[in-house]
């Protein structure tokens, strides 16, 4: 397994999690963190000593390129994991998993979104869906407790980065404050924008908190609402999480948003439907199926074939 995540070489990480549970459904399983931890040559040379019947990649970019040369120069099947939407990626990307897709013999993807775009690329393999396995058992039944100074409680869950987009979520709460709601939002994440967002959230200082990085169990349990307002999103965790604990969420037509049951929009009218929300109390529902751990390893080693 090639892969892009020096987390899942991390004990207690989720992504660590996941690795245990696909090492238990196969003979031997070997990660490989290309470039941050393990170098191209690394990768060459394990190829070489050991007789691997299948690579995975966890793109089709540059990572499912050298998956490509090492099955290739070995003989082993070549599978490509696809976790982003790939419509929204740059020219050369785009191409670049064109090429390789048309070359894989299996094709993992996490929504029914990616596959249906998948249709017109005309992949001659096999084309799996298996969504990221979360643990949403910490998140079910959480009692909702209200805010201790707002009245309505918007979440927004994310890195502060231009393509999460947390400057529209500013917008959004000004919009739905000049409406007549008396709400609150609450930014939980991290990120390069952050300085510039609290700088335009003055106006707003007494209905905005910035907790940064933390559980994000408490603050559902006092959320009304989650929106997301990113441009792009390769899956969308924290949507499961919230619709698995009954917190509506407004989000663009991104990730799994709308297989997993959020409320989808055009992004101008983001604010409009988070006002609704507000006003009416409606309850969010996961439409999704999570499975098991077992069940879900189990579906993951069928989709490497």
């Amino acid at each position: 397994m090639i892969s892009g995540d020096r987390n899942i070489l991390t004990q207690e990480s989720e992504a660590h999690t996941r690795l245990e549970l696909q090492r238990a459904k196969v003979e031997r399983l070997d990660v490989f963190v290309w470039p941050q931890i393990h170098s191209w040559r690394d990768i060459s040379l394990a190829a070489q000593r050991n007789a691997y019947d299948i690579v995975t990649a966890q793109d089709p970019f540059l990572r499912g390129l050298i998956a490509w040369c090492i099955a290739r120069r070995t003989g082993a099947k070549l599978n490509l994991q696809i976790h982003t939407d790939l419509s929204a990626q740059p020219f050369w990307r785009r191409l670049l998993a064109y090429f390789l897709l048309r070359r894989a013999d299996s094709v993992r993807v996490v929504s029914q979104k990616i596959k249906d775009f998948m249709a017109s690329l005309h992949v001659r393999a096999t084309i799996s869906i298996l969504p990221i396995y979360i643990n949403l058992a910490p998140f079910r039944g959480l009692p909702h407790r209200p805010h201790p100074r707002f009245k309505k409680t918007i979440l927004w869950i994310g890195r502060f980065e231009p393509e999460k987009d947390p400057l529209c979520a500013l917008s959004i709460l000004a919009d739905v404050r000049s409406s007549g709601i008396d709400a609150g939002l609450i930014f939980l994440g991290a990120g390069s924008l952050e300085k510039r967002l609290r700088a335009q959230s003055k106006s707003l200082v007494q209905h905005v908190e910035f907790p940064g990085w933390r559980d994000p169990a408490p603050y559902l349990e006092m959320a009304d609402v989650v929106v997301s307002t990113s441009k792009h999103e390769s899956y969308g965790a924290s949507i499961l999480e919230a619709l698995a604990v009954g917190i509506p969420v407004v989000s663009p037509d991104i990730g799994i948003a709308k297989e997993a049951g959020a409320i989808v929009v055009e992004r101008p009218n983001l604010s409009t439907a988070v006002g609704e929300v507000l006003r009416s109390g409606t309850r969010g529902k996961l439409l999704i199926s999570i499975s098991s751990r077992d069940e879900w390893a189990k579906h993951w080693r069928e989709t490497l074939i």
